[in-house]
């Protein structure tokens, strides 16, 4: 390697490698404390920031990278025991991995035990950790730290930690007792930077001007409140249909508008009441906050075990025996007694005590419905009690809406249908759905227990016979308790059961191998790909074959002048598989993908090793010394420096000629926004050469 070469690489990383792009949400702290017996402990604090963590050791073979401390000393030191990790350790099942996945957030400590071979002189001991940095939508490369102090045996201070609980008190309630003194701490020696390959000084890549603006993609980590509410409205309006609630709207409604001698008086509390039924419904999710607030990570615990899936299977298959009519789920008739007694209060409270009457006599046709979007939202989420206010604030709207609409509109309740049997049927269809969610919920115990017996093909099969039970039931060949035995069939029941043929004829498309990954509009409730009996590991991703070398891809874009595909990713990546399954296999993705551009992929945690020649370690300040040995670690410097950026995914289109042609995206994004972000790309690019 040239001098003039290395100094470019410093330069370089000096003035783009420290910007404020580049994510740093771990800072370490190295210390070692004196023990009894001749013996010490060198102990790694790890500080994270917020909704960041890093993974534990004990992370199962390839689900991420597991956190790894090394002590070392070339003066010799005997190590004692086995790597130690002290914090608050979160224990979460990942689907994208099909495996459990154990980390740590806010802080950690790494503790190692060692004895000096030679008691008698200072040694200077060296802790390296390799760790991987990640939040809910974006993982960072892979870092490996180096730490160095000096251990001084015959001027270890008098009031020297004896061992490291003060420090993990330290750690865990943000203050230091008064007995604890830090061992003095020794400046950690810095090694100049080596560049990997003499291409990575050189590639000065200019992210920052673009040549063009065009689809910027607008990237954010919402929780899909909207989607919640808009299924909280219309499980509102399904309910509605019910024999439980139907009925009643024409008599409260007429109640209101009728009884009343002030008909408007009796509008205004028809508008009252809908209010209160919309604040009763909100109110149910308000103890779940509370829950929340007393343990912050509850939700992401309790949703990934597996007695809390099974309890919920059980549930389900429970709720569809109920909407089937072989039992009712009621409350205790004592609450509805005493809800409808307060009712004579008048005024404003005996309207709202009339509004809880109504939720209370309905839970036998709503609670079943309340209870998938409570299991749908425990175990799909992180932010479940917002989850819940918006789902039942639209279950709780389109009640309110019903009611004060047909308040305003008496006239309207004569266009209704009248009540019959056309409502146990859509209670005996609820019935199914509760059938086919309760197995979504089988699946993921079965996958956190690692029993994989219900693989992908055998959960569609069990769906199919599932979805001809419905379509039978529908052109009246099977019937339930509650049907009437001479009923016709209607032109609504058959449409619906022809829809349902046509569900069935989508999901036999499921049992048989493809190309890239079918059913993707149920690939939230389907046992992942990997999880299956038809699943090959084949070579390359979705039938193509990446570049793995930027420098090669340049080369042959310069050939096909077609523009480059930067995919900065990683083998442990979960987010990088969602975008490969998820988005990069639709169809008006693919073929952009296969025929436009180059596609280089560059995996920053490829753990294989550099050549010696290549291998070095850079300063980092503060005692920290970052290490480039591997060829994960080369691609992870080549875009911290080139592109001043550290997550995964990270998408770049470059031009033949080495320039930027639209603004980098990073995480998992909408198919919509990934499509416009190479969509303008790639005409941009065509349209210049």
């Amino acid at each position: 390697m040239k001098f003039k070469n290395w100094l470019i690489l410093i330069v370089l990383f000096l003035f783009q490698g420290v910007t404020a792009q580049i994510k740093d949400p771990v800072k370490f702290k190295y210390q070692i404390n004196s023990l009894a017996n001749n013996e010490y402990e060198a102990v790694l604090t790890a500080t994270i920031d917020k909704n960041w963590h890093i993974y534990s050791q004990d992370l199962p073979q390839d689900s991420g990278i597991p956190t790894e401390m090394k002590l070392s000393s070339k003066d010799g030191i005997t190590l004692i025991g086995k790597v130690q990790e002290v914090g608050k350790k979160h224990d979460e099942f990942s689907e994208a991995f099909g495996a459990q996945i154990v980390y740590y957030s806010n802080s950690v400590l790494f503790k190692q035990k060692f004895k000096l071979k030679n008691n008698a002189k200072p040694a200077n001991v060296t802790a390296e950790i390799t760790y991987q940095t990640c939040d809910d939508r974006v993982c960072l490369a892979p870092n490996t730290l180096e730490f160095e102090q000096k251990v001084t045996p015959t001027a270890v201070a008098a009031d020297a930690p004896t061992s490291s609980e003060e420090l993990i008190a330290e750690t865990v309630t943000g203050t230091k007792p008064d007995s604890v003194a830090t061992p003095p701490t020794e400046e950690t020696t810095t090694v100049a930077p080596i560049a990997t390959q003499d291409g990575l000084k050189v590639a000065s890549i200019d992210f920052e001007n673009p040549q063009t603006d065009c689809g910027i993609a607008k990237q954010s980590n919402n929780e899909n409140f909207w989607t919640y509410l808009l299924l909280g409205f219309f499980g509102g309006l399904i309910a509605l249909l019910t024999p439980c609630v139907f009925p009643m709207i024409p008599l409260t409604v007429s109640f209101f508008t009728k009884g009343a001698k002030d008909k408007a008086k009796g509008k205004r509390d028809a508008f009252i009441y809908g209010f209160f039924i919309l604040l009763i419904f909100v109110l149910l999710s308000v103890p779940f906050h509370i829950i929340d607030g007393i343990a912050g990570n509850i939700f992401n615990q309790i949703s990934t075990s597996v007695w809390l899936n099974v309890t919920f299977f059980i549930i389900f298959i429970f709720f569809a025996g109920s909407f089937f009519g072989y039992y009712d789920i009621t409350l205790p008739s004592s609450i509805a007694n005493k809800s409808s007694k307060a009712e004579d209060a008048g005024g404003i409270i005996g309207i709202f005590f009339m509004a809880l009457t109504l939720v209370i006599v309905s839970f036998s046709c709503t609670g079943p419905i309340l209870g998938s979007l409570l299991g749908s939202a425990v175990t799909g989420s992180s932010n479940v009690p917002m989850l819940l206010t918006y789902a039942l604030a639209g279950f709780g709207f389109s009640w309110a809406i019903v009611f004060g609409l047909l308040a305003f509109f008496p006239q309207a309740l004569q266009s209704l249908p009248k009540s019959g049997g056309w409502m146990n049927t859509v209670k005996v269809v609820l019935g199914f759905v509760e059938l086919g969610l309760a197995l979504k919920f089988l699946s993921k115990a079965d996958l956190v227990s690692k029993t994989f017996f219900l693989k992908r093909e055998l959960f569609i099969v069990i769906w199919i016979l599932i979805s001809i039970g419905l379509v039978l039931y529908l052109f009246g060949k099977i019937r339930f308790p509650h049907d009437d035995k001479n009923a016709k069939i209607s032109i609504t029941r058959k449409i619906i059961g022809v829809l349902g043929i046509g569900f069935v004829i989508y999901l036999i498309q499921g049992l048989f191998p493809a190309e890239r990954p079918r059913l993707q509009h149920l690939s939230g409730i389907l046992p992942p790909i990997n999880v299956s009996y038809l699943h090959k590991e084949g070579d390359g991703i979705l039938g193509m074959h990446p570049e793995h070398d930027y420098f090669k891809a340049l080369e042959i874009a310069k050939k096909e002048n077609k523009p480059i595909l930067v995919d900065f990713t990683g083998y442990g990546c979960e987010n990088c598989r969602k975008m490969e399954e998820f988005v990069w296999s639709e169809p008006d993705i693919l073929p952009t993908l296969q025929n436009e551009v180059i596609l280089v992929s560059l995996y920053v945690d490829d753990k294989e090793a550099l050549p010696e020649n290549e291998q070095t370690s850079i300063d980092m300040g503060n005692g920290q010394k970052k290490k480039i040995k591997t060829i994960g670690d080369k691609w992870s410097l080549f875009q911290q420096i080139n592109f001043n950026n550290n997550s995964q995914p990270h998408y770049v289109l470059i031009s033949p000629d080495g320039k930027v042609i639209n603004t980098p995206v990073s995480g998992y994004m909408p198919k919509e926004d990934f499509k416009a972000f190479l969509d303008c790309g790639i005409a941009f690019f065509k349209k210049g050469k």
